[in-house]
Protein backbone atom coordinates (compact mmCIF):
# COMPACT_ATOMS: atom_id res chain seq x y z
CA UNK A 1 0.00 0.00 0.00
CA UNK A 2 1.72 3.62 -0.94
CA UNK A 3 1.76 6.03 1.68
CA UNK A 4 -0.73 8.12 0.72
CA UNK A 5 -3.34 5.65 1.62
CA UNK A 6 -2.03 4.80 4.54
CA UNK A 7 -2.94 7.01 7.84
CA UNK A 8 -0.01 5.54 9.63
CA UNK A 9 2.73 6.94 7.55
CA UNK A 10 0.64 10.63 6.86
CA UNK A 11 0.72 10.69 10.99
CA UNK A 12 4.18 9.80 11.22
CA UNK A 13 5.10 12.80 8.75
CA UNK A 14 3.19 15.13 10.71
CA UNK A 15 5.26 14.07 13.97
CA UNK A 16 8.39 14.63 11.42
CA UNK A 17 6.94 17.99 10.62
CA UNK A 18 6.39 19.08 14.45
CA UNK A 19 9.51 17.68 15.56
CA UNK A 20 11.57 19.11 12.51
CA UNK A 21 14.22 22.60 12.82
CA UNK A 22 12.49 24.13 10.42
CA UNK A 23 9.19 24.29 12.39
CA UNK A 24 10.62 24.46 15.37
CA UNK A 25 12.57 27.69 14.04
CA UNK A 26 9.39 29.08 12.64
CA UNK A 27 7.55 28.95 16.33
CA UNK A 28 10.97 30.77 17.97
CA UNK A 29 10.32 33.15 15.26
CA UNK A 30 7.02 33.98 15.39
CA UNK A 31 7.65 34.05 19.61
CA UNK A 32 10.47 36.63 19.42
CA UNK A 33 8.26 38.72 16.92
CA UNK A 34 5.64 38.22 19.68
CA UNK A 35 8.25 39.82 21.88
CA UNK A 36 9.06 42.78 19.88
CA UNK A 37 5.41 43.35 19.43
CA UNK A 38 4.99 43.68 23.34
CA UNK A 39 7.80 45.81 23.58
CA UNK A 40 6.84 48.25 20.63
CA UNK A 41 3.17 48.90 22.26
CA UNK A 42 4.73 50.39 25.57
CA UNK A 43 5.91 53.36 23.19
CA UNK A 44 3.90 55.99 22.24
CA UNK A 45 3.33 55.09 18.48
CA UNK A 46 1.20 56.50 15.85
CA UNK A 47 -2.36 55.57 15.61
CA UNK A 48 -1.35 53.48 12.16
CA UNK A 49 1.61 51.98 13.61
CA UNK A 50 -1.02 51.00 16.78
CA UNK A 51 -3.28 49.14 14.74
CA UNK A 52 -0.43 47.81 12.86
CA UNK A 53 0.65 45.92 15.87
CA UNK A 54 -2.79 45.06 17.07
CA UNK A 55 -3.67 43.04 13.86
CA UNK A 56 0.11 41.65 14.59
CA UNK A 57 -0.49 40.79 18.09
CA UNK A 58 -4.05 39.09 16.64
CA UNK A 59 -2.05 36.82 13.81
CA UNK A 60 0.23 35.94 16.92
CA UNK A 61 -2.47 34.57 18.79
CA UNK A 62 -3.60 32.72 15.68
CA UNK A 63 -0.35 31.43 14.92
CA UNK A 64 -0.04 30.02 18.76
CA UNK A 65 -3.53 28.88 18.76
CA UNK A 66 -2.99 26.71 15.57
CA UNK A 67 0.44 25.29 16.65
CA UNK A 68 -0.91 24.20 19.82
CA UNK A 69 -3.35 22.17 18.11
CA UNK A 70 -1.33 20.79 15.49
CA UNK A 71 0.96 19.35 18.81
CA UNK A 72 -2.11 17.98 20.91
CA UNK A 73 -2.99 16.39 16.78
CA UNK A 74 0.57 14.58 16.22
CA UNK A 75 0.74 13.85 19.82
CA UNK A 76 0.40 10.02 20.42
CA UNK A 77 -1.27 9.80 23.88
CA UNK A 78 -3.71 12.41 23.71
CA UNK A 79 -5.03 11.78 26.88
CA UNK A 80 -1.63 12.75 28.78
CA UNK A 81 -0.68 15.72 26.71
CA UNK A 82 -1.85 18.11 29.07
CA UNK A 83 0.40 15.75 32.33
CA UNK A 84 3.16 17.38 30.61
CA UNK A 85 3.97 20.56 32.31
CA UNK A 86 5.30 22.71 29.25
CA UNK A 87 2.15 21.43 27.49
CA UNK A 88 -0.04 22.66 30.11
CA UNK A 89 2.68 25.99 29.92
CA UNK A 90 1.52 26.85 26.63
CA UNK A 91 -1.95 25.60 26.86
CA UNK A 92 -2.93 28.46 29.49
CA UNK A 93 -0.60 30.77 27.84
CA UNK A 94 -2.98 30.44 24.30
CA UNK A 95 -6.25 30.50 26.00
CA UNK A 96 -4.98 33.50 28.20
CA UNK A 97 -3.79 35.08 25.03
CA UNK A 98 -7.73 34.58 23.18
CA UNK A 99 -9.12 36.99 26.11
CA UNK A 100 -10.66 40.30 24.53
CA UNK A 101 -8.87 42.85 25.35
CA UNK A 102 -11.69 45.00 24.34
CA UNK A 103 -13.11 43.89 28.08
CA UNK A 104 -11.89 46.59 30.51
CA UNK A 105 -11.66 44.09 33.12
CA UNK A 106 -9.90 41.62 31.36
CA UNK A 107 -7.17 44.26 29.34
CA UNK A 108 -4.42 44.03 32.61
CA UNK A 109 -4.70 39.68 32.60
CA UNK A 110 -4.89 39.35 28.76
CA UNK A 111 -1.46 42.19 28.43
CA UNK A 112 -0.09 39.93 31.43
CA UNK A 113 -0.78 36.68 29.58
CA UNK A 114 0.81 38.11 26.55
CA UNK A 115 3.89 38.91 28.03
CA UNK A 116 4.37 35.67 29.47
CA UNK A 117 3.97 34.12 25.57
CA UNK A 118 7.47 35.36 25.70
CA UNK A 119 8.27 32.48 28.31
CA UNK A 120 7.22 30.05 25.65
CA UNK A 121 10.38 30.18 24.38
CA UNK A 122 11.96 28.24 27.49
CA UNK A 123 9.44 25.46 25.97
CA UNK A 124 10.58 25.44 22.35
CA UNK A 125 14.03 25.33 23.25
CA UNK A 126 15.22 21.93 24.51
CA UNK A 127 18.48 23.58 26.27
CA UNK A 128 16.14 26.13 28.10
CA UNK A 129 14.02 23.26 29.42
CA UNK A 130 16.46 21.58 30.64
CA UNK A 131 18.01 24.36 32.99
CA UNK A 132 14.16 25.32 34.08
CA UNK A 133 13.68 21.17 34.86
CA UNK A 134 16.84 21.13 36.41
CA UNK A 135 16.46 24.50 38.47
CA UNK A 136 13.13 23.30 39.99
CA UNK A 137 14.88 19.77 41.09
CA UNK A 138 17.09 21.39 42.68
CA UNK A 139 14.74 23.77 44.69
CA UNK A 140 14.13 20.55 47.43
CA UNK A 141 17.93 20.86 47.84
CA UNK A 142 18.10 24.70 47.33
CA UNK A 143 15.18 24.66 50.07
CA UNK A 144 17.46 23.10 53.19
CA UNK A 145 20.40 25.42 52.32
CA UNK A 146 17.98 27.85 52.30
CA UNK A 147 16.53 27.28 55.83
CA UNK A 148 19.82 27.38 56.95
CA UNK A 149 21.27 30.45 55.52
CA UNK A 150 17.84 32.28 57.14
CA UNK A 151 18.78 30.89 60.50
CA UNK A 152 22.23 32.85 60.28
CA UNK A 153 20.58 35.52 59.30
CA UNK A 154 18.39 35.53 62.21
CA UNK A 155 21.27 35.38 64.38
CA UNK A 156 23.20 38.01 63.15
CA UNK A 157 19.92 40.41 63.01
CA UNK A 158 19.52 39.36 66.57
CA UNK A 159 22.99 40.02 67.76
CA UNK A 160 22.83 43.53 65.41
CA UNK A 161 20.09 44.09 67.17
CA UNK A 162 21.86 44.12 70.68
CA UNK A 163 24.50 45.73 69.78
CA UNK A 164 24.27 48.40 67.09
CA UNK A 165 20.69 49.40 68.11
CA UNK A 166 21.31 52.47 69.52
CA UNK A 167 24.19 53.42 66.87
CA UNK A 168 21.62 53.38 63.92
CA UNK A 169 17.88 53.05 65.31
CA UNK A 170 16.82 52.98 61.28
CA UNK A 171 18.84 50.12 60.53
CA UNK A 172 19.32 47.98 63.60
CA UNK A 173 15.96 49.04 65.78
CA UNK A 174 14.55 45.80 65.49
CA UNK A 175 15.25 42.06 63.85
CA UNK A 176 12.94 42.87 61.13
CA UNK A 177 14.92 46.14 60.19
CA UNK A 178 17.98 43.99 61.09
CA UNK A 179 17.41 41.22 58.66
CA UNK A 180 16.79 44.00 55.74
CA UNK A 181 20.13 45.82 56.36
CA UNK A 182 22.09 42.13 56.88
CA UNK A 183 20.35 41.31 53.06
CA UNK A 184 21.96 44.87 51.84
CA UNK A 185 25.31 43.69 53.71
CA UNK A 186 24.74 40.57 51.71
CA UNK A 187 24.06 42.14 48.44
CA UNK A 188 27.57 44.30 48.96
CA UNK A 189 24.99 47.51 48.85
CA UNK A 190 26.97 50.00 50.60
CA UNK A 191 27.99 47.59 53.37
CA UNK A 192 31.14 49.57 53.66
CA UNK A 193 29.10 52.76 55.05
CA UNK A 194 27.24 50.89 57.61
CA UNK A 195 30.17 49.00 58.93
CA UNK A 196 32.11 52.30 59.29
CA UNK A 197 29.36 54.04 61.07
CA UNK A 198 29.21 50.78 63.85
CA UNK A 199 33.06 50.88 63.97
CA UNK A 200 32.98 54.67 65.37
CA UNK A 201 31.72 52.85 68.66
CA UNK A 202 33.39 49.90 68.13
CA UNK A 203 35.89 49.42 66.61
CA UNK A 204 36.12 45.21 66.42
CA UNK A 205 32.38 45.43 64.53
CA UNK A 206 33.87 44.31 61.42
CA UNK A 207 34.90 41.09 62.30
CA UNK A 208 30.93 40.93 62.70
CA UNK A 209 30.48 41.95 58.85
CA UNK A 210 33.56 40.12 57.52
CA UNK A 211 32.33 36.46 59.07
CA UNK A 212 29.20 37.21 58.38
CA UNK A 213 29.92 38.20 54.19
CA UNK A 214 31.78 34.81 54.15
CA UNK A 215 29.32 32.57 55.30
CA UNK A 216 26.22 34.15 53.28
CA UNK A 217 27.88 35.46 50.30
CA UNK A 218 31.01 32.77 49.99
CA UNK A 219 29.67 29.46 51.37
CA UNK A 220 26.14 29.37 51.41
CA UNK A 221 26.19 30.97 47.57
CA UNK A 222 28.38 28.05 46.59
CA UNK A 223 26.25 25.55 48.18
CA UNK A 224 23.69 27.25 46.34
CA UNK A 225 25.97 26.32 42.93
CA UNK A 226 26.81 23.09 44.05
CA UNK A 227 23.25 21.91 44.67
CA UNK A 228 22.25 23.16 41.10
CA UNK A 229 25.10 21.90 39.22
CA UNK A 230 24.57 18.54 41.02
CA UNK A 231 21.14 18.25 39.70
CA UNK A 232 22.45 19.42 36.13
CA UNK A 233 24.94 16.31 36.10
CA UNK A 234 22.11 13.89 37.61
CA UNK A 235 20.16 15.12 34.63
CA UNK A 236 22.29 14.55 31.91
CA UNK A 237 23.31 11.60 32.83
CA UNK A 238 19.42 10.50 33.05
CA UNK A 239 18.84 11.86 29.54
CA UNK A 240 22.24 10.31 27.81
CA UNK A 241 20.66 6.70 29.41
CA UNK A 242 17.54 7.19 28.50
CA UNK A 243 18.96 8.23 24.85
CA UNK A 244 21.27 5.44 25.09
CA UNK A 245 18.12 2.59 25.69
CA UNK A 246 15.70 4.39 23.08
CA UNK A 247 18.93 3.24 20.55
CA UNK A 248 18.73 -0.16 21.94
CA UNK A 249 14.85 0.08 21.54
CA UNK A 250 15.78 0.81 17.72
CA UNK A 251 18.23 -1.31 16.88
CA UNK A 252 16.36 -4.17 18.34
CA UNK A 253 13.25 -3.36 16.37
CA UNK A 254 15.23 -2.85 13.22
CA UNK A 255 16.71 -6.30 14.12
CA UNK A 256 13.73 -7.56 14.78
CA UNK A 257 11.94 -6.10 11.49
CA UNK A 258 15.15 -7.58 9.44
CA UNK A 259 14.63 -11.14 10.81
CA UNK A 260 10.51 -10.89 9.64
CA UNK A 261 12.05 -10.12 6.70
CA UNK A 262 14.60 -12.77 6.40
CA UNK A 263 11.60 -15.65 7.76
CA UNK A 264 9.52 -14.53 5.01
CA UNK A 265 12.62 -14.81 2.36
CA UNK A 266 12.88 -18.31 3.57
CA UNK A 267 9.47 -19.09 3.37
CA UNK A 268 9.09 -17.76 -0.21
CA UNK A 269 12.78 -19.66 -1.48
CA UNK A 270 10.88 -22.97 0.40
CA UNK A 271 8.01 -22.45 -1.38
CA UNK A 272 9.51 -21.99 -4.55
CA UNK A 273 11.81 -24.65 -4.50
CA UNK A 274 8.62 -27.43 -3.49
CA UNK A 275 6.88 -26.27 -6.54
CA UNK A 276 10.13 -26.94 -8.60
Amino acid sequence: MSSELNPTSGFEQLRRIESSKLFQGAVIAIIIMSALTIGAKTYDVAPWLEQSLSVLDTGITLFFLLEILFRFGVCNDKKRFLFDGWNLFDTLVVIGSLIPLDNSEAVLLGRLLRVFRVLRLVSVVPELRFLINSLLKAIPRMGYIALLMFIIFYIYAAMGSMFFAKVNEDLWGDVAIALLTLFRVATFEDWTDVMYETMEFYPLSWVYYLTFIFLTAFVFLNMMIGAILEVMSEEQNAEQAQKAHDERDDIARQLQAVQEQLKELTKQVSGKSGER
